[in-house]
This record gives structure tokens, sequence and C-alpha cells, in this order.
């Protein structure tokens, strides 16, 4: 999150989109099945994706409480020896996107058997140690085509760069301990591509990126209030609205908030008069009654709320 002012924690650190300014490096825990935030906190700009993060997990997990955690899935900046050492020892299981090092590029140019899976997609597993691990993990790995698929993720082998045959493709690599099928995996670990979806949210609806103070902890406390108000929203979209499509809240900002309204008194009842043409009045009235008989804890997926 850039920055332009001289508050605590804006430091000059990796920034895509303001090379060179300074920002904060929030760090964040999705709930994917009911589209929730489990855990937020906030760090100085200069830190890296894995820094502090097995306090954090620690700290997800504890807020969770007994709720069960079937899949952890986390992009290539926490492909630390730490974490997945720490994910192992507490059983969970894990899918995370591999740092593309040159020994794990020439791992997958020594690969012979790859398995094509779809037009362009190609797929093949191998098991990789590196120096300082105890034991092999297990790695998956998907090759795109450039030419069939010019919008492909993942990234070229710089090692190889000057191949003929290897400059063709971009690489995905995965290391997981589920034992599940390679293309089950890949698959699996594409949902998380969700989660941007809840960031462009956060920033664009919840102006995420908007609050700033110049105190570091009241900064972090202001954007847990934001995550609160996230989640709220999200509940209200399950519990109340039970749409098949996740309405942003912009959309429902026009759609259900801004609605013209004034209230009147009749004796000692307060009676709220909206402005609603005919047609959608039977969608309110069924706002209301799920509003009034929504009963907590809330159940969703395999937790509650």
């Amino acid at each position: 999150m850039t920055r332009y002012g001289e508050q605590q924690g804006a430091k000059k650190g990796y920034n895509p989109t303001k090379r060179g300014r300074k920002s904060h490096h929030p760090l964040l825990a999705f709930v994917a099945d009911c589209r929730m935030i489990a855990n937020f906190w906030l760090r100085a700009g200069n830190t890296s994706s894995a820094h502090n993060s097995i306090a954090f997990l620690e700290d997800t997990l504890c807020k969770l409480q007994d709720k069960k955690v079937g899949l952890i899935r986390m992009d290539s900046g926490f492909f630390v020896k730490e974490i997945l050492d720490y994910l192992e020892h507490k059983y969970l299981n894990y899918i995370i996107a591999v740092k593309n090092y040159y020994p794990i590029q020439r791992e997958l140019v020594s690969c012979q058997k790859w398995l094509n899976v779809t037009n362009g997609i190609e797929i093949t597993e191998f098991y990789y140690q590196a120096t300082d691990w105890d034991s092999p993990r297990r790695m998956v790995a998907v090759r795109q085509k450039i030419e069939q698929r010019p919008n492909a993720t993942g990234k070229q082998l710089s090692l190889f760069e000057e191949d003929e045959i290897i400059e063709q493709y971009r690489f995905n690599v995965l290391v997981t301990n589920i034992d599940l099928p390679a293309k089950i995996v890949w698959d699996t670990y594409r949902l998380r591509a969700d989660s941007e979806n809840r960031i462009k949210e956060l920033k664009e609806d919840f102006a995420l990126s908007s609050f700033s103070t110049q105190n570091f902890y009241a900064l972090e406390a202001t954007l847990n209030f934001v995550m609160m108000a996230y989640n709220m929203m999200s509940l209200f979209r399950q519990a109340v609205l039970k749409t098949s499509n996740q309405q942003q809240l912009k959309t429902l900002r026009y759609k259900l908030f801004a609605t013209a309204s004034y209230i009147t008194k009749e004796g000692n009842k307060r009676i709220l008069n909206l402005s609603v043409s005919m047609k959608n009045r039977k969608w309110w009235d069924g706002l209301f009654f799920k509003s009034e008989n929504l009963l907590f804890p809330y159940y969703i997926a395999n937790g509650f709320f």
C-alpha cells in the first residue's frame, strides 16, 4: 500500500505499482469457503512476504479456534523451509507456489514425462530436496505453451532463455504434501486466485489503501475495522441476499443501500418508508424476513460465525 508521507512503518521496499515509493506491506489470510478474512496484520514496507509469517500462522489458527483447516494455499513468497517445516509439524495440508530458483529450473529441464492435459498445457511431477531440507518434497510442475496460451501465467526459465524449445513455455511449480493427482493439485491451487478478487474489492470498495494515520498501530487498528466491515458485508451477502454471484459493495450500494426513504411515526411506532417500485417490493420483503429470522451462530461450510 503506497504511502506519500512520513507515517510510521512506511518504508521503501518492493512496490510494483510505484517503484521507489514508501509503502506498508499487509499480510492477509482468507477463508476460501465463505469468502471471509481470517486474519490481518500490517507490516513495514521493507518486509518480505515470509517475514514473521510463522507467528501470523499461529495467530490465525488461534483465531480460527476449533474450525477445521483442510488446506493452506500460499504464493511463492512463502516458499521457505521454516514455513514448510511448520505446516508439516502441525499436520496441515498445503500447496505453495515455488520460486524459480536455478536448481528448480534444472529439474524442470530434466523432466521428460510431460502429460498433456488440455490444449497447450502439460503437467508432470517429481521429488526435490534442497540442500537445507531434511527430506525430498513432492513438486507438481505445469508448463504452458506461449503460442497457444499467450496469457498464460508462470515464468520462463531465465537459465535456459536461449534454448529454442524451453523458451516456448511458461512454467509453474507447486510444492505439496497432499496425495492427489497432479492435475487436481494444480486445479486446486488455481482457486487461490479468488483471493486477488477479495483484495481488489477491499481496495476499491472498502478503501483499504486510502486510510492513513501517523501512528502505525492506530492504522493497523483502523484497517482491522475495515476487515470486520468486509466480513459483515460478506455474511450479509451469504445469509440474507443468498445470490449465486457475489455482488460487490458498489453494486449493492446502488441496488440496495442508496434507496430513498423517510421515517414517519404512528403512535409510539416508527415506520420506515422506502421508495421501492411495486415489482421490487416482494424482494425487499424477503430481505427483511431473512434478516429477522437469521440466527447466530450462522453455519457456513465447516465453520460458523
